[in-house]
């Protein structure tokens, strides 16, 4: 298979006919048939159904879209890359990070950065953390800003940081004038909140089992910024991590600390013995600089307190 036939899959399932792709990489419909067709013999499999001029993607197609555009990414790296070079320039960048840290945390570190020093290449993708990580394993990005846990060989860990979960409440919430909240009086409201039951939510739950108490309801989401959202229209209050609450300000909402620690966790990793580029060790220090800047009460832990921090975590279940 060739890049043409990648980019013709890409395109197609991009914009859901073969007219449509062929408008999108400027080639005729029946060059993209070819295309796909050479690419589904290659592959042994069908990729489309057809009927008449218009496809329906199979399941294999689907199973294929993330593998052919990471394909094309690190492709589209490489050609930045040689641009690069040739300029003799040193300073291509890509970062991989959760939704609330590439959000909240890496445009205001960016932004600190003098403008002689920040990446002339520049690649920020928000990504869960399980391809997060596959992502910084397998060496297509250059550093990866995930929570916890991070243990996997194949990375290696800068530090941790630790900061304590908020809640977010409408203006107008007869809890807005609190200076701090209780579980209990949480419990009362509906949460909005992360869903993911080992990571955040996980320590979540477990504060309110602590207490006594269980909320009246939940709304599950995988993103602290909607769960923001939610709260900023009077659907709930969010219990959301520090950085997405301070790190995004939205008009409409109010921001509370607990009364019990929930920490947040995440980690700043790269792969593996791969020596770190000017840019890369650049941002490594400038983005501990920025948690301290964002959130005052932060706590920075050296990478070798990761297998502690998780014992705190996960031990007592």
């Amino acid at each position: 298979m060739d890049l043409r036939q990648l980019e013709a899959f890409a395109a197609v399932m991009s914009a859901g006919s073969v007219t449509g792709a062929g408008q999108m990489l400027g080639r005729s419909q029946p060059t993209i048939t070819r295309l796909i067709q050479e690419l589904e013999q290659e592959l042994g499999f069908a990729l489309f159904e057809r009927s008449g001029p218009k496809v329906t993607p199979t399941q294999k197609a689907f199973l294929l879209t993330a593998e052919v555009e990471s394909a094309l990414q690190g492709i589209r790296h490489v050609q930045q890359r040689a641009q690069s070079i040739a300029r003799n320039e040193n300073s291509s960048l890509r970062i991989v990070a959760t939704a609330a840290l590439a959000t909240g945390l890496i445009p205001q570190t960016l932004a600190n950065l003098p403008e002689a020093l920040r990446p002339q290449q520049l690649q920020v993708h928000s990504m869960l953390p399980g391809p997060a990580i596959e992502a910084v394993l397998s060496k297509t990005v250059d550093l990866g800003v995930v929570s916890l846990p991070l243990e996997h060989r194949g990375l290696e860990l800068h530090w941790i940081a630790q900061a304590p979960c908020v809640a977010v409440l409408p203006v107008d919430s007869p809890l807005a004038d609190e200076a701090v909240i209780s579980m209990e009086r949480l419990a009362a409201h509906t949460i909005a909140s992360i869903s993911n039951p080992f990571r955040f939510r996980r320590r979540i739950d477990k504060a309110f089992e602590a207490a006594g108490v269980k909320p009246a309801h939940i709304i599950d989401t995988n993103s602290s910024l909607i769960a923001i959202q939610m709260a900023r229209v009077g659907l709930g209050i969010a219990l959301a991590d520090p950085f997405t609450a301070l790190g995004v300000p939205l008009n409409g909402v109010v921001v509370r600390p607990i009364e019990v620690d929930i920490p947040f966790f995440f980690g700043l990793v790269t792969p593996f013995a791969r020596p770190l580029s000017d840019a890369a060790r650049q941002l490594v220090v400038a983005l501990e600089a920025a948690c301290h800047e964002l959130m005052p009460g932060v706590i920075v832990h050296p990478a070798n307190r990761h297998d502690a921090l998780m014992q705190s975590i996960y031990a007592s279940q």
